[in-house]
């Protein structure tokens, strides 16, 4: 008997300490979430979207009709990559860069890049930056055609190293060039070096880039196969330099020598680390949202989320009693988590994120439903409160994981095939119905095992709290 009651001590003990527990990591981070909004500095923000914080909306089309078709898709992710850096260098909160094709009845088809910035409402100063980034492009000069004749070679054109080198004011008529598929898409990296340029003046600053493996490759194979030809570098579709390829040139190196000033050459360098642009664009429409009408959404959707927060509660308690104070608890504890996590992940909330949030508010309690349903089939056979959990979490749980592992296959499928706009409710619904389950099976479950073990029969005004609905 002795050792029952100890192993009934035991048990209650650990019980506690694990309410405890939860109830200690709940605290923290709700005082997590409280810290980082109320102070404005925190790097951990709330992050909103375009359509709640304001900003711009950009569209630019790509240029692909020199490009195979086969190389499009992982361009315009190269294109993209590059974009979205060039944008975070301005401060922008979370931008969102999409790459989107669409075709026409002629079957053309047209790969657009698209741009949102939120808190950028300043639409020149959104396309001043992200028109600095240059395309960087790498052509052999044509000599087989006879206007690559006027070439004027003169001493001025030679350096000490007997490298022979152009710009646009020595090419007259109009020269014709080889693409060599060498362009910033290779590139990784840009630097500036003062040395003898192609002018023949010594500590001229000048540009020096590094290709990737793949790109080094390349200069390496184009070097060899054209020794004695000139090689035209072109920015933004503007020469620079043409020097002529004396041998073959390995390491994966090369040098842009343009006649520049510090400063251009300092800004070149600038551009060109922050990404060239594997393909040229062109700037098809711009928008602008206004911060009232983002303001506007954001109060309407916290109210929705709120008024259904409350009212999720107040169902709960009134239909189930004290396990509803439990399952209030748990959506507590439901809403702080998710708060931290759009922190902490960070998860830039729209419009459609906050819909998904609030969907999944009734989605946290559904677990907790078909517990209390299972919980008060047994404690009417008779099982005290703490055993009809106990036996209800049990029985239950086949539906919970079914139920919730079909809602996260929605999301992810959702997520993967969806626009911008149905992402951003994907995530946020996978993320509260993962969450959700968390809560119900840790929170719901520890706090329901450490409440009273009455009984129906006990006829008592404790035992009646563990009824459900209007008759028990």
């Amino acid at each position: 008997m002795k050792e029952i009651q100890r192993e009934v001590t035991s048990r209650s003990i650990t019980q506690i300490f694990y309410v405890v527990a939860v109830l200690v990591i709940g605290l923290a981070i709700g005082f997590f979430v409280y810290q980082t909004t109320a102070n404005e500095a925190s790097k951990y923000p709330f992050r909103l979207g375009l359509d709640l914080e304001g900003g711009s909306h950009l569209v630019y089309e790509a240029d692909v009709s020199g490009v195979d078709s086969a190389e499009v898709p992982e361009l315009m992710n190269v294109l993209k990559d590059v974009i979205e850096r060039r944008v975070n260098v301005f401060g922008v909160s979370e931008p969102i860069v999409q790459v989107e094709s669409s075709s026409f009845v002629s079957g053309e088809v047209h790969e657009r890049l698209v741009v949102e910035l939120p808190g950028v409402t300043d639409i020149n100063e959104a396309v001043a930056e992200i028109g600095k980034t240059p395309l960087l492009e790498f052509k052999l000069v044509d000599e087989s055609v006879p206007s690559t004749d006027n070439i004027q070679i003169d001493g001025n054109n030679v350096s000490a190293d007997g490298v022979l080198t152009l710009d646009a004011g020595d090419l007259s008529g109009e020269p014709s060039y080889i693409d060599t598929g060498l362009t910033g898409r290779y590139l990784k990296h840009a630097e500036l070096v003062f040395g003898q340029g192609q002018g023949g003046l010594s500590n001229e600053p000048i540009v020096s880039v590094e290709f990737t493996p793949e790109g080094g490759k390349l200069f390496e194979t184009i070097t060899t196969e054209h020794v004695g030809e000139f090689l035209a570098i072109f920015l933004d579709g503007e020469i620079v330099s043409a020097p002529r390829i004396n041998e073959p040139i390995s390491g994966g190196g090369a040098v842009i020598s343009g006649g520049f000033t510090a400063e251009e050459a300092r800004d070149l360098v600038q551009n060109l680390n922050f990404g060239a642009l594997p393909l040229p664009i062109e700037l098809q429409s711009t928008q602008t949202i206004g911060s009232s009408l983002g303001a506007e959404i954001l109060g309407k959707g916290l109210q929705a989320g709120a008024i259904g927060f409350v009212a999720v509660i107040a169902f709960m308690l009134l239909w189930y009693r004290l396990p509803g104070v439990v399952a209030g608890v748990a959506l507590i504890f439901y809403g702080l988590v998710m708060m931290a996590l759009f922190k902490f992940i960070p998860v830039t909330l729209t419009a459609a994120g906050l819909a998904g949030f609030i969907l999944s508010v009734g989605m946290a309690v559904d677990a907790n439903v078909l517990v209390f349903e299972r919980m008060k089939e047994e404690y009417f056979k008779g099982n005290d409160a703490r055993e009809a959990a106990r036996v209800g979490f049990a029985r239950a749980w086949s539906a919970i994981r079914d139920g919730n592992v079909t809602s996260i296959l929605s999301a992810v499928i959702l997520f993967w095939f969806g626009t911008s706009i149905v992402k951003g409710f994907a995530l946020v619904f996978g993320l509260g119905v993962l969450v959700s389950m968390f809560t119900a099976i840790v929170v719901t479950r520890t706090l329901l095992l450490v409440l009273p073990a009455v009984k129906e029969s006990d006829n008592s005004f404790v035992s009646k709290l563990f009824g459900s609905g209007l008759n028990k």
